[in-house]
């Protein structure tokens, strides 16, 4: 029997402040209960590692992919539609789960290689750009409503990015993973300073108070709207797990097998699915922890699980991040989505792809227009647009496009 240990309880409470800010913020932003994120993640996880045979250290936390469509979906069918859509982006994990272990990860590296991958993900930070600077402006995410006058609500947008800034680029360690949990911290001193912060709430609130848990309804277009949107992710799910391997020095992609992992988030989704909460995906920013701490053990995520769902209980808290001031989140959120940008570009940059060709051009330039450029199409009751309509042309211009060998 494994001897639990009070350090690796405290590694692991670590590790979920590590996701913390991250965690909370995409509830935050489509109007889903912070409180019910924590509980999916936790839960979540936990059954990510039982299907994995408790041997991958990863941790489970909402996906920011999943931000504008989210947002789009609760507003126009509803947070229990949503969920059922939601639950359609688990089965799109399955399958891709059972493709992997029929057909092999080449594949995946087939039919997503570099060229497709990085533009979609550069249109899920871009895509997500106004939302922050309206945010940070004291602005709804969408721009129509005031919610805090200008001037304090960009001097609270700037000091809470400075904080995230300045932890990021000046500290090392496990500090630096901290780096958004600090800005929080820095941004509401800077609203307290400024008298644009309301506690009312949260002195209101009980102490334990049940996650709102809301249960999925079935609507075919949410599905539709929303399983495209599965495909960012779970790519980003195949580089987490290459990462943890080169971190741990173990193949996780050969035992449990790449097929399970997937197939683990997949099952997480559709635990979020049915309470309420965002999906959850394996989360980089604990990935990086684990490589600064070396705490390898996956027993560590088990105890960060504990702890979400643990907190998932506390009124106090759901109250304080439910009341957040919406410019601390602008403030940053410039950094972070402006981040998944950069790292789509980057991605592009560090592949093999040849940049100069024309059909890589061409790839990149569609994807970006399309995503970027508000394109809706209409197939009946299928519409697309966005995040999943970007992904999908990526995928087909890929397989379409002939490849030209250079002249000599």
């Amino acid at each position: 029997m494994t001897r639990v240990s009070f350090k690796e309880i405290l590694v692991g409470i670590q590790m979920l402040f590590v996701a913390f800010g991250a965690l909370v913020l995409v509830p935050l932003l489509t109007g889903i209960s912070p409180s019910v994120a924590l509980l999916s993640a936790g839960i979540g996880t936990l059954f990510f590692q039982w299907f994995t045979g408790f041997s991958v250290p990863i941790f489970l936390g909402s996906s920011f992919a999943f931000i504008a469509p989210l947002t789009i979906a609760i507003d126009q069918w509803g947070l229990a539609a949503t969920q059922g859509g939601i639950l359609a982006v688990a089965a799109v994990y399955l399958v891709l789960a059972l493709l992997i272990r029929v057909l092999g990860v080449g594949f995946i590296q087939r039919v997503f290689p570099p060229i497709v991958v990085a533009p979609v993900i550069m249109v899920i930070g871009l895509s997500l750009a106004p939302v922050a600077a309206n945010m940070a402006m004291g602005l709804t995410g969408d721009g129509s409503v005031e919610l805090v006058s200008k001037a304090p609500a960009m001097i609270t947008a700037f000091i809470a990015l400075l904080a995230t800034i300045i932890v990021a680029l000046y500290t090392k360690g496990l500090t630096r993973m901290l780096a958004v949990f600090a800005g929080i911290v820095a941004g509401y001193v800077a609203a307290f300073a400024l008298g644009i912060t309301d506690f009312s709430a949260v002195q209101q609130a009980k102490w334990f108070a049940a996650p709102p848990v809301t249960l999925p309804s079935f609507h075919f277009e949410a599905m539709l709207f929303l399983i495209p949107i599965a495909i960012a992710p779970a790519i980003e799910h195949i580089g987490d797990v290459a990462v943890i391997s080169e971190v741990c020095e173990k193949d996780f992609f050969k035992k449990p097998g790449l097929h399970r992992t997937m197939a683990g988030d997949g099952v997480a989704i559709a635990i979020a699915s049915m309470l309420g909460g965002p999906p959850v995906t394996t989360y980089s920013e604990v990935t990086g922890a684990v490589s600064i701490t070396g705490a390898k053990q996956a027993r560590i995520m088990i105890y960060a699980a504990f702890t979400a769902i643990i907190l998932a209980f506390s009124g106090k808290l759901a109250a304080f991040l439910s009341n957040m001031p919406t410019p601390i989140m602008g403030g940053i959120m410039m950094l972070l989505f402006g981040t998944i940008a950069a790292m789509g570009a980057r991605s592009l940059l560090d592949s093999r792809t040849d940049l100069s060709s024309e059909r890589s051009v061409i790839i990149i330039a569609v994807t970006l227009v399309i995503g970027l450029g508000n394109v809706v199409i209409q197939l009946g009751p299928i519409n697309l647009q966005g995040i999943g309509l970007s992904a999908i042309c990526a995928i087909v211009l890929n397989l379409i496009l002939p490849h030209r060998q250079k002249s000599a």
